[in-house]
């Protein structure tokens, strides 16, 4: 194996794809490792009836975006992943799947010594490019259920038949477990819904996805610095919608109307009993507020912007809890199974540097650290909320690739003084 690169990205999904288009496209020497396979986390971390929540139009990578006839759609699991998959094959990428970093320290002569599963080598300049999710969550008082209930991450999901017969628990209402409980709803099966601080965002208001409206009043691109609560938006939970069969809203007081059973704060495990804080209908109302503040947010914009739109009514309640139950015994209520949708942790242990806050994320400004030559991408909230979506990813990425540039002709590479 080459001995030295310019730059090593770290991770083969849509992120290190994206910096690699750029860099190939400068010419830099760079190679790519990934782990497992290209894109594989869409594929193997994704249930069965995934979508995204973002319409096709916002799918955009380096050269590359969407080219189907459904762009107000929303891709599925495969669609997806043949996305990114395929936006490989658009460009020589120097990717090598199957390939493990293991270390990576900064070198007593400048740059990185990098150990990989196929031997050590030198890097001028770092992107690791792994995203933010590695260690799914699963609160040690798990274990204090009953071992015949099957329990998994939301990472591990793929559907309804997949899990034993009866009734279901999801902790967490974020993105993917409101997701998750309706897919197990539509099933079939009885579902119970721990529900936490998720806010939530209506799928259309006044004749348009709610996404492109904010994304014609420049949402997506206001910075963090620039933003209410400033850096404290990188720990915020995503909004729940949905994309699916053409995109919707999660209402999960409608979904209580259907019999969906919905509790607060799940807060311990007693003698086989699960036990709630009564904040169901605290969480309910602070995510409708949300809703309509964003909703108020598009009126403004239409008024100032003198856009001719239909009106629409505002949403009403359709459902409260007449009392929050406060407690579940598991032996009594028909659970089989619990699906955890409470996040994951980042895994950042093989990564020796400076530049990792005490909860372990890393300290950065637009995917820069105050380690030279090393950078991050892929990261929620790097630069702006559209960070997480396609199109702020490739932003994102342009933007560290200059800074690269800069550094590489700044310090030549290795091969360069040959």
């Amino acid at each position: 194996m080459t001995t030295h690169h310019d730059v090593v990205v770290i991770g083969g999904g849509q992120a290190g794809l994206s910096i690699s288009w750029h860099l190939t496209h400068r010419s830099i020497d760079h190679v790519v490792f990934e782990r497992d396979s290209l894109a594989h986390e869409w594929r193997d971390s994704r249930w069965d009836n995934f979508t995204l929540v973002t319409p096709n139009w916002q799918c955009a990578l380096p050269g590359y975006s969407y080219a189907g006839g459904d762009p107000d759609g929303f891709m599925t699991r495969e669609q997806t992943y043949d996305f990114v998959r395929g936006y490989a094959d658009t460009f020589p990428a120097p990717v090598r799947e199957g390939v493990t970093v293991t270390s990576l320290h900064q070198s007593a002569d400048g740059g990185f010594d990098v150990d990989t599963t196929q031997g050590p080598l030198h890097a001028g300049q770092v992107v690791v490019a792994t995203g933010g999710y590695h260690t799914p969550v699963i609160p040690r008082f798990a274990e204090r259920l009953p071992a015949s209930i099957e329990q998994i991450h939301s990472s591990q999901y793929r559907s309804a038949e997949a899990l034993p017969d009866g009734e279901v628990l999801v902790v967490g209402n974020g993105q993917s477990g409101a997701q998750i409980a309706e897919d197990l709803m539509l099933s079939g099966r009885t579902v119970h819904l721990v529900t936490g601080g998720a806010p939530r965002v209506a799928r259309f208001y006044r004749g348009r996805d709610c996404v492109a409206w904010l994304h014609d009043m420049g949402t997506y691109d206001v910075s963090i610095a620039d933003h209410p609560g400033g850096l404290a938006k990188r720990e915020n939970t995503n909004h729940y919608v949905t994309g699916r069969d053409g995109g919707r809203d999660i209402d999960l007081r409608a979904f209580a109307l259907q019999g969906m059973n919905l509790y607060g704060r799940l807060l311990e495990v007693v003698d086989g009993t699960l036990q709630f804080a009564p904040t169901l209908a605290s969480s309910l109302d602070a995510a409708d507020v949300v809703a309509e503040s964003i909703k108020d947010s598009i009126d403004a914009y239409i008024e100032r912007a003198g856009i001719v739109a239909p009106t629409e009514a505002r949403y009403v309640p359709v459902w409260r809890p007449e009392r929050e139950a406060t407690s579940l015994d598991l032996a009594s209520s028909g659970i089989t199974s619990v699906v955890w949708s409470i996040g994951f942790r980042t895994d950042y242990r093989w990564l020796h540097a400076g530049v990792f806050d005490g909860e372990g994320h890393p300290c950065h400004n637009r995917g820069v650290t105050a380690v030279p030559g090393l950078f991050f991408l892929g990261l929620p909230w790097q630069h702006t909320w559209g960070s997480g979506r396609f199109a702020g990813v490739a932003r994102d990425a342009e933007y560290l690739a200059e800074r690269i540039e800069c550094e590489v002709h700044v310090r030549p590479s290795v091969s360069s003084l040959a």
